[in-house]
């Protein structure tokens, strides 16, 4: 071409120009206009922006999370649909046959070749959205289709092929057809511009209708812990005539549901697993104590109390808080948490014309930090709690306690909360014999101590990163904080608190960390609505919903200077488990919002059983469920019995959660929370017996083989559906790369002997012949 234009060719043709109008493609934009661009800056923000709004607004793909994940370029992560050539008229009226027979297949692939090849192509490509990436993906399929169509090729095309192959026309009249089939391979390109509108995040403020229309009073109790600021906020709360109260944990939203009804206030609890009410669901109260992520925005209330604020900065979780805070329907809005959350409370509310007045609380009972560790566990004195971060340190300091003679309470996040309230009660109990408590990070929130000394057992924790790899690291100063915050406590035996830390090495480094000023919070945590995700679906409607999860991360707009997109690594992980399996997106959606350990084998395999059943429309009975878990258990004789127990918990933690959202398919939730129950009682006298436990699993890794009967019992509790199923393997494959298989952890932490393992894989193939038989006999 001589002209620096880029021509079309034949433009004045008629049937060009029907095809012109039938993709969209107006002859101005073939010639010099630049239309949807895939170019990372263009990708970055739905309209234009100026200069200096420019660094505001950035795309996730462009900047990185508060977490530091950096998400994938959209064309990393679209998917090409396979386009079918024409079938051929069966009517015998194809009027294209003689002349198609004329045009050899090779001269197409010749002619073809040559349009890939022409810098007009790709430049035309590059306006329309298609980058070299995509267009090599789009070329191929459309090479592929021209040459398998043969006679049933659009006239058009084949009078465009027929005159370059004489001499006449040129390379980029082919473009108009590329381009309206690379719009079938690519979906996307047709909607660039709506997908970007729909993932527009940059004003959260706007999605709560309820709460603007109200003029909230914000008021901020900030102070550290035991300062009183949640007590101050829930004086209020009783006295107004409708409240509610947002907690982050379900053993905080259950005390302020007994406190509240204590004192004569009526209040009905909501948690994600469970509902009570003060009188019965046909008369609820007027007063509501949930955990946060249960808020219903439209609710309107006189005060509404949002505890641990902080959590905004949560990188799983802070959407829950900045959707609370931006969305209570309150009068008056009572925040409790860090002073390091006060600058970004009045930053986020400032723009809906709401102030912010705070009220700055002091400990109550003074805090001190020891000037030297305690060297050795001789040195334990009663009412002391000893941290440790992982449940290897609890074994190990439980076993070492007891060889001196001294009887602890134990304390870890996978318990269940009624083992948690009981082997606290039992440490707070001065006229009971458990003098010590040794526990995780748990104790940071939600259950009330009455420790004389916190001893730090290390410094350093496994930190999990938002590629889902686990690394050491030092304990944060916030949770640093937070746990020793609950050494001493107003009102009880001990009203002055110590801390210090077991090894001398450690006194200067805790010193350091306590002493470090919390830095303020700059941005906080934000997701997408499931209706963002439905009219993404609309526009996509052969992206799986990891995909889509995905797409949406790498085209979403957010105001970076206050917002991070939370973590979607464990809504995906649960989507690509259930991937195979046939549900509608909401359904599906919801199922992988449930709150699943996906690296633990046998709650994944029943996670993925759930949906399977669910997705014939069977209801999920008592009976099924019994089948599924070996029911009953026994009382646990090792830790690798203990911890298969907990697991079974959470399965039915998992199928309450679902329950309460599928009434109608969950249908035995009273029996299942007596299950609970049962459970409950076991895993205490477990963890009662923990060091008894601990000595019949010494000679392995705790217990990495169990007696005969406990491994039946955890073998029948993985189902074909995720060990052996091709479908589910893909699903741990996609995540390959990220961590290590879940498998392989669970072996390489104790929780799966390699004799587990062969006699789960040889029930499966015996449950997999059985299944086979029975589809042939069907």
């Amino acid at each position: 071409m001589k002209s620096s234009a880029i021509s079309v060719g034949r433009a004045t043709s008629p049937w060009l120009s029907r095809i012109l109008d039938r993709t969209g493609t107006s002859r101005r934009s073939l010639t010099i206009s630049r239309c949807v661009c895939l170019s990372s800056a263009a990708s970055t923000r739905t309209k234009p922006v100026s200069p200096a709004s420019s660094s505001r607004l950035g795309s996730f793909t462009k900047d990185q999370s508060a977490t530091g994940s950096r998400t994938k370029a959209i064309e990393d992560l679209v998917v090409p649909v396979t386009v079918s050539a024409p079938v051929s008229s069966s009517d015998g009226t194809d009027i294209s046959v003689d002349f198609a027979d004329r045009i050899d297949k090779g001269d197409i692939a010749m002619v073809l070749t040559e349009f890939c090849r022409r810098p007009e192509t790709r430049t035309l490509s590059q306006e329309h959205g298609i980058n070299h990436k995509l267009f090599m993906d789009a070329f191929r399929s459309f090479r592929t289709y021209c040459l398998s169509a043969g006679a049933q090729l659009e006239p058009e095309l084949q009078v465009i092929f027929s005159d370059m192959l004489k001499g006449g026309g040129q390379s980029t009249d082919i473009f108009p057809y590329f381009l309206q089939h690379a719009r079938k391979v690519f979906p996307h390109l047709d909607c660039l511009d709506d997908l970007r509108s729909i993932s527009d995040l940059t004003r959260p403020y706007l999605w709560y209708p309820e709460a603007r229309a109200i003029q909230r009073k914000i008021i901020f109790h900030a102070g550290p812990t035991n300062s009183g600021k949640t007590y101050k906020a829930l004086q209020r709360y009783y006295e107004a005539k409708s409240g509610i109260y947002c907690g982050p944990l379900k053993l905080l939203a259950n005390e302020v549901f007994h406190k509240s009804n204590f004192n004569n206030v009526p209040c009905d609890l909501v948690t994600g697993e469970e509902r009570r009410y003060a009188v019965d669901n046909e008369n609820p109260s007027s007063h509501l104590s949930a955990t946060v992520e249960m808020l219903s925005t439209s609710m309107r209330v006189e005060v509404a109390i949002i505890d641990e604020i902080q959590m905004l900065r949560d990188p799983q979780r802070g959407h829950a808080w900045t959707r609370a805070l931006l969305g209570v329907a309150a009068d008056e809005v009572h925040v409790c948490g860090e002073l390091a959350a006060i600058p970004i409370v009045k930053e986020l509310v400032e723009p809906l014309g709401e102030s912010v007045e705070v009220n700055i609380y002091d400990r109550i009972s003074p805090l001190e930090v020891m000037n030297h560790g305690i060297g050795t566990l001789e040195k334990i004195e009663k009412g002391d709690c000893i941290v440790c971060f992982s449940k290897k340190s609890i074994y190990t300091v439980s076993r070492q306690l007891e060889k001196l003679g001294i009887k602890a309470a134990v304390i870890y996040g996978d318990l269940p909360p009624g083992t948690k309230l009981a082997q606290a009660a039992k440490f707070n109990n001065p006229d009971d014999d458990t003098d010590v408590l040794v526990a995780t990070d748990a104790i940071g929130m939600g259950i009330n101590l009455s420790i004389k000394r916190v001893i730090f057992y290390s410094l350093d924790k496994v930190i999990e990163l938002p590629t889902g790899e686990r690394t050491m690291g030092e304990v944060p100063t916030h949770q640093a904080l937070q746990i020793a915050g609950r050494a001493g406590r107003f009102g009880t035996e001990y009203e002055q608190g110590r801390v210090t830390t077991r090894l001398q090495k450690d006194i200067g480094k805790l010193k350091e960390i306590l002493e470090r000023p919390v830095e303020a919070i700059q941005t906080v945590g934000i997701a997408p609505s499931f209706e963002q995700l439905e009219m993404f679906a609309y526009h996509l409607p052969n992206a799986s919903l990891s995909n889509l999860l995905d797409i949406f991360a790498s085209l979403c707009s957010i105001d970076s200077t206050k917002f991070f997109m939370c973590t979607i690594e464990q809504t995906k992980a649960l989507a690509d488990l259930i991937e195979h399996v046939k549900l509608p997106l909401k359904v599906r959606y919801t199922f992988c919002l449930a709150p699943v350990t996906y690296d633990s084998p046998i709650i994944a395999a029943n996670f993925v059983k759930f949906a399977r059943k669910f997705s014939t429309g069977q209801p999920l009975t008592f009976s099924w469920l019994n089948d599924n878990l070996g029911w009953p258990p026994k009382t646990p004789e090792t830790i690798s019995e203990l911890i298969a127990l907990e697991q079974t918990y959470e399965v039915l933690d998992i199928y309450l959660w679902l329950g309460i959202r599928f009434q109608d398919m969950f249908l035995d939730m009273e029996v299942v929370r007596e299950m609970q129950r049962e459970l409950d009682r076991m895993i205490e006298v477990g963890i009662t017996n923990i060091n008894e436990l601990i000595r019949r699993s010494e000679g392995g890794a705790f217990a990495q083989t169990p007696d005969s009967d406990a491994l039946k019992k955890e073998s029948r509790s993985v189902p074909k559906s995720v060990v052996d199923d091709q479908a589910a393997k893909l699903a741990f494959s996609k995540r390959r790369g990220k961590r290590k298989s879940v498998v392989s952890e669970a072996m390489a932490s104790g929780l799966l002997s390699q004799e587990q393992l062969d006699a789960i894989k040889e029930e499966l193939r015996r449950e997999m012949l059985a299944d086979s038989s029975s589809t042939k006999d069907t």
